[in-house]
């Protein structure tokens, strides 16, 4: 069959897949579920997502049941006298018990899930994210103590294959296969440092350093954006991340190093100088 007689419907779903494989780790039109695992973090949170999927499709069935027989054995028609019964100790007994069994089989791979986000146990190297409005400031004080500044690309000066809205014009470079921590903070208002395709969404609070990890086990480009509303620019303070191997990663850092000489006396946590995002 021609491509041109193929129904509307499949066109939209080829045009979504296809959009989906050229930026997997980026929000996509019309895409359902979650974007897919970069690094371990988000792996146990789809993990994790997959098992309360379970355990809720099981309960909703078993209620449903219950409710199918509850309506079909104690019809009006069947039932002309009602029972008085109000109490049945077994069956008081048996929905307290369960109910409290599946929270532990839910809080067991929470409670693991959550302190392994927490920080990195032995991290290689340490980033520090600060918010601002509206752009975010990065220093690698493993890597030189420079830093840089990240502001959006606007609309005009996109490159073909750039994302709207999720391109800066210095991105955050790391190398893949490195477990690295992440250093949040803000100079002004509440900003909240995201990036769904590695699991972590972490609040920067002015006067405040927080602390996360990312790893991404594979060369890319992963995009993130700011998650909290910070102000009316709050939608255009993207995060580009690129993973590259560790020779282009030495590579990168040299040269950065250079480009971005820290200044003498300047200190990324009380916040850059004030700028102006470019206009989108």
């Amino acid at each position: 069959m021609p491509f041109r007689m193929l129904p509307p419907f499949l066109l939209a779903v080829a045009a979504v897949l296809a959009s989906g494989a050229a930026h997997a780790n980026a929000p996509i039109d019309w895409g359902m579920g979650m974007q897919p695992a970069a690094g371990p973090v988000k792996a146990d949170i789809v993990a994790f997502h997959d098992l309360l999927l379970w355990v809720t499709g099981i309960i909703c069935l078993i209620v449903l049941a219950l409710l199918a027989y509850a309506c079909v054995r104690f019809r009006a028609s069947a039932n002309p006298t009602p029972s008085r019964r109000t109490h049945h100790t077994l069956i008081e007994v048996v929905w307290t018990a369960v109910p409290v069994l599946v929270l532990v089989v839910i809080a067991i791979p929470s409670f693991k899930l959550l302190y392994f986000m927490d920080k990195a146990t032995n991290p290689e190297m340490t980033i520090k994210a600060t918010g601002h409005q509206w752009y975010w400031s990065y220093e690698y004080p493993d890597n030189g103590n420079f830093y840089f500044d990240a502001y959006m690309i606007p609309d005009t000066d996109l490159q073909p294959g750039q994302l709207r809205l999720l391109e800066t014009d210095n991105r955050v470079v790391i190398p893949a296969g490195t477990d690295i921590r992440i250093l949040v903070t803000a100079g002004d208002v509440l900003h909240s440092w995201a990036m769904p395709s590695m699991g972590v969404k972490t609040d920067a609070v002015p006067g405040r350093v927080n602390e996360t990890w990312i790893r991404a086990e594979e060369p890319g480009v992963y995009y993130g954006q700011c998650s909290e509303l910070c102000g009316q620019l709050h939608g255009f303070m993207p995060i580009t991340i690129e993973a590259k191997t560790r020779e282009e990663f030495d590579a990168w850092a040299q040269q950065a190093a250079e480009e971005f000489a820290k200044a003498d006396g300047f200190d990324v946590a009380a916040g850059a100088p004030a700028a102006t995002p470019p206009a989108n």
